[in-house]
């Protein structure tokens, strides 16, 4: 043993997880949903739910404004049906998108959402929301942000 020699193998799911996320930033909207099957078929299901949640994030932050989002996010939805964590995420993308295009939503939905949701959109511009997510959001962060968020507004 070399004293002072730190390296370690990488653990096999952390090369994998690397891997699919590089073939998720190549891949054509042609090739997207057979890839997001592939992942999901990984064995290590935290990973590979991990990763595509990852490409999911990604992809619904630079299509959620425009018209483009609907199509692509019933694709995914199909593709992830089996997956609840997966088809929550896209459900709270499709509302966040209403919350920020001003489209019909509906409060109680914002209210039941997760956390990751109502601090998106607690960081957000729609006045309604951040109403909301200041008076009933479900941690001291929400509140706070969205608070701050109103208070910023309201000095424009």
């Amino acid at each position: 043993m070399i004293h002072g020699d730190t390296t370690q193998e990488e653990p096999a799911e952390h090369l994998r997880f690397r891997d699919y996320l590089s073939k998720f930033e190549q891949a054509t909207e042609a090739d997207e949903v057979d890839l997001v099957g592939e992942v999901l078929a990984d064995p290590d299901q935290a990973m590979a739910q991990s990763a595509v949640v990852r490409h999911l994030d990604r992809r619904a932050a630079d299509l959620h404004c425009g018209p483009v989002y609907e199509p692509w996010a019933e694709k995914m939805a199909l593709a992830t049906t089996r997956y609840p964590f997966l088809t929550r995420r896209l459900r709270e993308w499709s509302l966040f998108r209403a919350i920020t295009l001003w489209q019909p939503w509906r409060p109680d939905a914002l209210l039941d959402s997760s956390d990751w949701l109502q601090l998106k959109t607690a960081e957000a511009s729609n006045a309604a929301a951040l109403e909301i997510l200041a008076d009933s959001g479900r941690t001291k962060r929400i509140r706070n942000t969205a608070q701050i968020n109103l208070k910023q507004q309201s000095r424009r």
